[in-house]
């Protein structure tokens, strides 16, 4: 008994410690939510919630979103003031998608969650994110806004329900509608990401039940998250745009292998 105890405590950890590492890689490469790598891991390996690992997740994208943002306004790849209107505008809609998420089953929206963690990896793969020229990216003033606005209410109503962070709709936008560059998209997306995560962890935790097992998980979660994203956020402003973006796919494609798996398993 103690021998299955010791292992079980190992398996957790190890979940935990890849889960967060592999987020913070995402965090801090592509502005990925760490909810996309962290949700999908707790549910395949330790069989928890999908309700509440996504809080989980969600928790441990905070800090190292913040983080990263602060690394990419150190470089200058932060477009502060587009990103404050795209804020209010998610901010509006995550409690709302969080509200109604929670009425969703586990077992489909883990399964979902697992199926969109492998294909985004494929897409960073195949198809780099490179930033490049866009109808709306020659836009100024109030119709850049309008479209940063509208694009943000859609964008925070998927945070809330998908219970992601909403860092890949988020850096399609900002790439492919709006004309940004890699870096300055990513640093973008991790600024606004910082409190949309925070806004959808406090919905999830407020309508969900974190207790017994899952605590350690999210202490754990949040600081592997936190330092892979320190990490690679550094590393991203000194890196080629497709170096990144394929790193980022190779974790995302091995880990959703992993769990595919598992869950066949």
């Amino acid at each position: 008994k103690d021998r299955r105890s010791e292992i079980h405590m190992l398996q957790f950890f190890l979940v935990c410690l890849t889960a967060g590492l592999a987020a913070g890689i995402g965090t801090g490469f592509a502005g990925l939510s760490a909810a996309t790598v962290i949700a999908p891991m707790l549910i395949a390996f330790l069989g928890f919630p999908w309700y509440e690992s996504v809080g989980i997740g969600l928790a441990s994208d905070v800090l190292a979103s913040a983080l990263a943002a602060w690394i990419y306004k150190k470089h200058g790849n932060i477009d502060l003031k587009n990103g404050s209107f795209m804020l209010v505008s998610v901010l509006a809609m995550t409690v709302a998608g969080s509200y109604f998420s929670q009425y969703m089953p586990d077992m489909e929206m883990g399964y979902l969650s697992i199926i969109m963690s492998f294909c985004m990896g494929l897409r960073f793969i195949i198809k780099p994110v490179t930033g490049r020229k866009s109808f709306f990216s020659r836009s100024t003033g109030k119709r850049k806004t309008v479209i940063s606005v509208i694009c943000g209410l859609c964008i925070g109503f998927y945070c809330g329900f998908m219970g992601l962070g909403g860092g890949m709709m988020m850096l399609f936008i900002l790439t492919f509608v709006l004309g940004y560059d890699l870096k300055t998209a990513v640093g973008t997306s991790v600024f606004v990401m910082t409190f949309t995560a925070f806004t959808g962890a406090a919905s999830h935790f407020y309508f969900g039940d974190i207790a017994g097992g899952m605590v350690p998980a999210l202490f754990l979660c949040a600081l592997f998250t936190l330092l892979g994203s320190v990490v690679t956020s550094a590393m991203s402003n000194r890196m080629k745009p497709e170096n990144t973006n394929r790193a980022t796919g190779v974790v995302l494609v091995v880990l959703g292998i992993a769990m595919i798996f598992e869950q066949i398993l």
